[in-house]
């Protein structure tokens, strides 16, 4: 019993803990059900959400608009965003930003801030000291820098989602350009966190529209593979993806579709604001040369005036995709002096001919980086605004050689819709349909690193490696476990990108620094004096590449491996019970298994990956993980590119076998011997092999960041504290303005009540005379005074004043109520004596209620007419202009005692059984009521012919209602215990006479 107890107890703690785990998560849900996608473009945004009862559906913002300009205006004591702030572009252009996303990630001498500077001069830009990045001067106060204002139009899009689900949401999916680099990357996630949104990836514009179009055509994807090509020119960038779409087996769900990113090419710069640019600029000079004898300014030194023409430069552009000319025409653009000027698609066209000759760009550098052809491409289809230029869409179908453009996709929403398809995927809220996604590297990573080399004796000299870490093209997420062998002290390396020769001169000074990390291991000596007796498996670096494309090194470690051997008899009772289990289930241990154990949760992070490649050389110094099959001998390694690494991995294989072939032997020993008799356990114990322990030692690591630092956390905090102020001041205002709208409000609504018929009815002279000069004098106040008054001081002013109406609102408010209570309390009042009445006429027989029961209903009753008649009376006498004694609660309270008696009788006329009918002399139970079941009165027998009905035997009856009473006591029983006693005492008589005929 004791074994039987301990056996028990391991699996009541994993019930309790399998409990726990479950509550948390359970816990956890419950301020998750809702997630949101964000498509974050350059000019506006798109916002998507998904809850219980709401698929994917894409949200309205305040104005009922489903798409929000990325716009925030900047003042001293007010903030505008989206549609507020796009407004504002043209009273205040110097605190109105826009296109701010260019400037993520950049340091001041990057060549996209020189453009910046020289699109919207009207912005002043400083530079940070510490990062060397640029912020926004809007005042000597107010400076932010772009990820604090990206953190505002986060913040923004989830308080617009929040009021659409409402609830609270937490969880997003935000998309970015595919051709984002890690800095800029990193500057995205660092606003998410100033603006409180835990991110749950960081996906891909391009790849957020291939899961979209994926998703609503599963139906459509089969096994063979399929090519689609997606081109994609929104407001400030353009990108060309191939996406291959095809079902692939999964271990955990079977077939599913699949969506594979092969090739992409991108311009950072190609899109409509370059348009528009070459537009405003074209009416800026008409407007000049309008006014050339005038002596005027020129127009470009005027912000108001510049934000007007590229106001009317963006509306222009959309009539000309539509018709061949159209009028450009401005009241007041400057000196009060109106504009207007006819603008054909000729000219628009020739303005940007030099912009129609990039479209073809990205294809081709998407079919480079895709090793395709144009004959392998299906289908091309259009995404962005900017495609609807129909010389785009003309230069881009000669390139492709296509005969027509897909546009059966929404270009607007797609990327917001797969975005929020992925956020609830990734969600625990919300199961959804698998689809696979394989994302692609864009630029890639390697590892550098300097050691020393012994070329001839005495003359040594230091040698540079190189190895690919991630490469192009190549599958993420994914996790790469690196090993420097030949290294017995601190060392550094390098993390930077490989080979960027796909970018042009200009791409690659816009790129930035092309050295990402400078990693210093300490410890490593250390480790080594620690474990001298150990065999070094070298010093492994964790990389992981998570699903926002984001490089992190998780660990360094310091790994040893020696040979031990287990000595049975200091096996513990535990260990000998686990091996006994173990060998029910498995058949027994294997010295292999045993020395897999230690590894088998590591092993799994250290899988080998798709997409690296390793260069021919020094492997035998740095070698993944995976390709050295020393700590995992149970699964065969994978087939890797060539390199000397491989041998290396083939030895210790034959190690293995060896072992494998030298423990097998005694157990051929042992089945030769006679009769097959086995061997001793004592020389089992004696011939089982050696196995190896591992030693992991962790290495500290410091890391120097070389693209672009990060925020320090207290700078960071100080962001977040900023970004909460400005919100709670926002909260604040927009509370005061509530506060001044309902005071307002009252106030006219109140003065117009004052000469209604039913208001002066209930009503004096001078009291009205008393509430309408209050009034006047709280209007003229909030007109004089009300723009510096508190929201406290707002609020109070209304509760005085509905203080002072309270009695006038009441009075009325009672005789609107009464026709309808009383015509209530009547109907209860004529119901319940009709009851009443029917109560006692029921025979003292079948009577099932007791005299206390009518006497206190009847009693209820004449109560309740009684003040009913009193309260009239005395209502009547009062004039209308006093407080009523005929109160609507009042009624209320009557009807639900009264109705509370009348359901306490009827609830037990419903559930109280009949009386039992009384038996005859002889013992026999009297005829049943003609309305009783089939059930209580038996079955009846049909005699055969030839037999009457006394002929057939007397027990047969009886065993057939015998056999029925089970089911007969089944119904609730609500009669009490005497009922159920006189039901025993009836069922024991209807035996007794059985076991008489059968004597």
């Amino acid at each position: 019993m004791a074994a039987t107890i301990r056996r028990q107890r391991p699996r009541r703690l994993s019930c309790w803990a399998l409990v726990a785990i479950l509550l948390a998560d359970l816990l956890a849900l419950s301020d998750t059900l809702a997630v949101m996608s964000v498509d974050l473009g350059s000019e506006s945004m798109k916002v998507a959400i998904v809850k219980p009862g709401v698929p994917m559906e894409i949200v309205l913002n305040k104005e009922s608009r489903r798409k929000t300009p990325v716009t925030v205006t900047l003042k001293e004591n007010e903030r505008f965003l989206g549609d507020s702030a796009a407004g504002m572009a043209i009273k205040n252009p110097k605190a109105t930003l826009r296109y701010f996303q260019h400037l993520l990630g950049k340091q001041a001498d990057n060549p996209h801030v020189a453009l910046y500077r020289n699109r919207f001069p009207e912005h002043e830009l400083n530079i940070d000291p510490q990062r060397q990045t640029v912020r926004f001067q809007i005042s000597p106060q107010l400076q932010f820098s772009p990820e604090e204002v990206l953190g505002m139009v986060l913040n923004y899009s989830r308080s617009l989602a929040e009021d659409f689900a409402e609830q609270p949401i937490k969880d997003a999916v935000i998309t970015v350009p595919a051709f984002f680099n890690q800095a800029e990357r990193r500057a995205v996630l660092q606003a998410a966190r100033m603006a409180g949104l835990k991110v749950l990836q960081l996906i891909n514009d391009n790849t957020a529209t291939a899961l979209s179009y994926g998703v609503f055509r599963r139906k459509d994807i089969n096994s063979t593979a399929q090519n689609v090509m997606f081109y994609d020119m929104g407001s400030g960038s353009t990108v060309c993806t191939i996406v291959t779409y095809q079902t692939v087996k999964t271990k955990e769900a079977g077939m599913q579709p699949q969506l594979q990113i092969r090739g992409v090419g991108f311009d950072r710069t190609l899109g409509g604001l370059e348009m528009e640019l070459r537009l405003r600029e074209h009416l800026a000079k008409l407007f000049n040369e309008q006014r050339k004898g005038q002596k005027a300014k020129d127009v470009r030194e005027n912000p108001r005036a510049m934000a007007k023409l590229l106001r009317e430069a963006n509306r222009l552009k959309t009539v000309l995709s539509a018709n061949a000319d159209h009028m450009a025409q401005i009241e007041g653009l400057m000196d009060d002096v109106d504009f207007k000027a006819k603008v054909t698609r000729v000219e628009f066209e020739e303005l940007c001919a030099d912009l129609f000759e990039r479209v073809p760009g990205p294809v081709q550098q998407a079919l480079q980086s895709a090793e395709m052809s144009l004959d392998e491409i299906e289908q091309v289809i259009l995404v962005g605004g900017a495609t609807r230029v129909p010389k785009v869409q003309e230069v881009l179908l000669k390139a492709v050689g296509k005969e027509e453009l897909g546009k059966n996709i929404n270009a607007d929403e797609a990327a917001a819709m797969g975005a929020v398809y992925q956020a609830a995927a990734l969600s625990k809220a919300f199961k959804v349909k698998p689809f696979v996604v394989r994302d692609a590297v864009i630029y890639p990573i390697l590892v550098e690193f300097t050691r020393e080399v012994e070329e001839e004796p005495g003359v040594r000299s230091v040698k540079h490696n190189k190895r690919v870490l991630f490469s192009r093209m190549g599958p993420y997420p994914q996790r790469k476990v690196i090993t420097f062998n030949r290294y017995s002290h601190d060392f550094n390396f390098h993390i930077n990108y490989g080979d960027l020769g796909f970018l042009g001169p200009e791409d690659l000074r816009v790129f930035g620094s092309q050295n990402l990390t400078t990693v210093k291991l300490k410890g490593v000596g250390e480790s080594f004096k620690k474990y001298p007796d150990y065999e070094s498996k070298g010093i492994k670096a964790h990389f992981n590449l998570d699903e926002s494309g984001v490089l992190s090194l998780d660990r360094v470690e310091s790994v040893f491996e020696t040979l031990v051997e287990d000595s049975p008899e200091e096996e513990s009772t535990l260990t000998k019970l686990g091996n006994t289990i173990s060998s029910l289930f498995g058949g027994g241990t294997s010295s292999d298994a045993k020395e897999n154990g230690t590894d088998a949760v590591q092993e799994e992070e250290e899988s080998p990956t798709e997409g690296s490649k390793d260069e021919p050389g020094e492997q035998g110094d740095l070698k993944e993980e995976t390709e050295s099959p020393v700590e995992d001998t149970s699964q065969p390694p994978p087939p890797e590119p060539k390199g000397d690494a491989a041998p290396e991995g083939e030895k210790p294989d034959e190690k293995e076998s060896g072992e494998k072939s030298e423990a097998q032997k005694p157990e051929e020993k042992g089945q030769a011997g006679p009769e097959g008799v086995p061997p001793a356990p004592e020389e089992e114990k004696k011939q089982k092999p050696a196995r190896k322990q591992k030693m992991v030692e962790e290495i500290g690591v410091e890391l120097a960041v070389l693209d672009l630092a990060d925020l320090p956390e207290d700078e960071l905090a100080r962001s977040v504290k900023k970004l909460e102020d400005l919100t709670l001041r926002d909260l604040e205002k927009q509370e005061r303005e509530k506060a001044a709208n309902s005071l307002e409000a009252f106030i006219f609504e109140t003065q117009d009540k004052l000469y209604q018929p039913e208001y002066q009815e209930v009503s004096t002279e001078e009291q009205r005379e008393e509430i309408s000069g209050k009034l006047s004098a709280a209007s003229t106040w909030l007109e004089d005074e009300g723009f510096g008054a508190t929201t406290v001081m707002l609020k109070e002013k209304l509760t005085e004043l509905r203080k002072l109406c309270q009695g006038l609102f009441f009075r009325v408010e009672e005789r609107k109520k009464w026709p309808e209570r009383l015509s209530a309390l009547d109907n209860l009042l004529n119901h319940s004596s009709i009851f009443l009445k029917g109560a006692r006429l029921i025979p003292e027989m079948d009577q099932i209620f007791t005299e206390v029961e009518m006497i206190t209903l009847e009693k209820v009753i004449n109560d309740t007419w009684a003040w009913k008649n009193a309260t009239l009376a005395e209502q009547a006498k009062l004039p209308a202009t006093e407080k009523p004694v005929l109160l609507s609660k009042d009624i209320e309270a009557k009807m639900m005692a009264l109705d509370r008696e009348v359901q306490y009788l009827l609830n037990k006329a419903k559930f109280t059984k009949p009386r039992p009918r009384p038996k005859d002399k002889n013992g026999t139970r009297t005829e049943p009521p003609l309305n009783a079941s089939a059930g209580d009165q038996g079955e009846k027998v049909i005699p055969p012919a030839g037999q009457t009905e006394e002929a057939k035997p007397i027990l047969e009856p009886d065993k057939e209602e015998t056999a029925m009473e089970p089911e007969d006591s089944e119904p609730l029983e609500l009669g009490g215990p005497g009922a159920e006693s006189e039901q025993k005492e009836q069922t024991a008589g209807q035996k007794r006479p059985l076991k008489n005929d059968e004597l």
